[in-house]
């Protein structure tokens, strides 16, 4: 027996009623069970009970075992003084609180059924516990909750954005550019592109917006790409060494000291992914006239939006995938994918969270409609979720059913899942069934 699955119980009054009773035979009424608490402290804050005529309203404390509340070392703690009820599977002793007065302990009562299909979610070895039921969910049911993990998936990737904010100074576009050049390695080079950001400040960048190729230089310098034992076939390339004369210049000016080359992975890469080819199309993604971020928040619609992040590799790229070395001639653009990616992950959670900070409802709106407006994610997860009969529309969809993975299924938080909740309390009428689930 696990204490949520008693938590899940006593919140949504799944338990016998008549279970509940004093020490002198006495129902146990309760008016209302509170709020429920994740934090420490007792389980449920204010709670409203009924015994024999007297209205008793306090917290209520939740264990397996009634000397679990000894073993956490409840009777030392003076929080749960105000504890009015003790909630128990099993009574194997009676309790006192800090103050060494005895606690009402009753023991709660409810139907094995509810247990049972708890467990087979739980110890279900399929990802997706609840796959041969979840069509009985309904789609309008599906698609609020859906709406609430995207809700939720943005208040995480916010954490991020305001932790590299902070460090920043508070400058959003220092923010936005560390942000985007994380995605831009694409999951296999996000260490050494985050790596590059923090070595190469975007203050600099900007004093040379206006010109492509110092940028380039820039961002390959600080890289270590034009480390001369890295690309030998190069030595003799006349744009290579033009990248080397720039920056020779440059990092004397802003005393720059690149990272190092031998962290930036081509191995089991498609050519059009090397990071040397991202790097020249960051370069003209930051050379933007105008201010990329400001052009950013000021985009009217996703079109407008994915048309500033979709951006091509200088020319040189065009017969290249490195240094010193041609290939068949080929524009390297971002592409409709690539550049998806870039808006899920970097641009639109940075809308969001500036939205959120400057109270700005109508910005945060806008981020979550352009979700929208892309197209759904292809992925491993998002495979097996169609396979169960979930197809989602769009990367709204995909990023909440990416939430739901990762903080729900994984974790076997079927509890805290409105879809397992609905599935284990099946057949259950229920005192709050507007959001069903443990979340508070």
């Amino acid at each position: 027996m696990k204490e949520e699955f008693l938590h899940y119980l006593w919140k949504y009054s799944l338990y016998d009623p008549f279970s509940l009773t004093d020490g002198d035979g006495n129902p146990i009424i309760v008016i209302s069970p509170g709020e429920y608490n994740r934090d420490s402290g007792p389980d449920f804050f204010n709670a409203r009970i009924l015994i024999a005529g007297t209205e008793w309203a306090g917290n209520v404390e939740i264990h397996t075992r009634a000397s679990h509340f000894n073993l956490h070392r409840h009777n030392l703690d003076h929080s749960f003084d105000n504890v009015i009820l003790h909630v128990v599977a099993e009574k194997d002793t009676e309790v006192c609180n800090a103050k060494n007065q005895e606690l009402l302990t009753s023991v709660i009562k409810y139907d094995p059924a509810l247990y049972s299909r708890y467990i087979d979610l739980v110890n279900n070895p399929c990802s997706i516990a609840c796959s041969e039921d979840i069509e009985s969910a309904g789609r309008f049911f599906l698609r609020s909750w859906l709406q609430s993990l995207l809700v939720e998936r943005m208040q995480m990737k916010s954490e991020a954005v305001m932790k590299i904010f902070r460090a920043t100074g508070n400058d959003w576009d220092e923010t936005f550019y560390r942000m985007l050049s994380r995605y831009f390695g694409f999951r296999v080079n996000t260490e050494p592109f985050e790596m590059l950001a923090t070595a190469l400040p975007f203050r600099i960048i900007r004093k040379h917006a206006d010109n492509l190729l110092q940028i380039e230089a820039l961002l390959f310098g600080s890289a270590g790409m034009l480390d001369e034992g890295l690309f030998k076939n190069a030595l003799s390339d006349r744009y290579y060494l033009d990248l080397i004369r720039e920056y020779k210049v440059l990092s004397a000016k802003y005393s720059l000291r690149p990272i190092h080359g031998w962290l930036w992975k081509f191995c089991r890469l498609r050519p059009v992914n090397f990071p040397t080819v991202r790097l020249s199309q960051l370069a003209a993604l930051l050379s933007t006239a105008g201010g990329l971020f400001s052009r950013t928040l000021a985009a009217a619609d996703a079109a407008q939006l994915k048309e500033l992040f979709m951006v091509s590799a200088s020319s040189y790229w065009d017969d290249h995938y490195v240094f010193g070395k041609s290939s068949r001639r080929t524009k390297k653009h971002t592409g409709v994918q690539a550049s998806d990616i870039l808006l899920i992950n970097a641009v639109i959670p940075v809308i969001f969270v500036y939205g959120t900070s400057h109270d700005d409802l109508n910005l945060c709106d806008r981020a979550l409609d352009f979700l929208d407006l892309i197209d759904p994610e292809k992925n491993s997860v998002i495979r097996e979720w169609e396979s169960a009969g979930v197809v989602p529309e769009s990367a709204f969809h995909t990023q909440a059913l990416l939430q739901l993975t990762e903080n729900y299924c994984r974790k076997r938080r079927c509890l805290d899942c409105r879809i397992g909740s609905g599935i284990i309390s099946s057949g259950k009428l229920l005192k709050n069934n507007s959001q069903l689930s443990l979340e508070p």
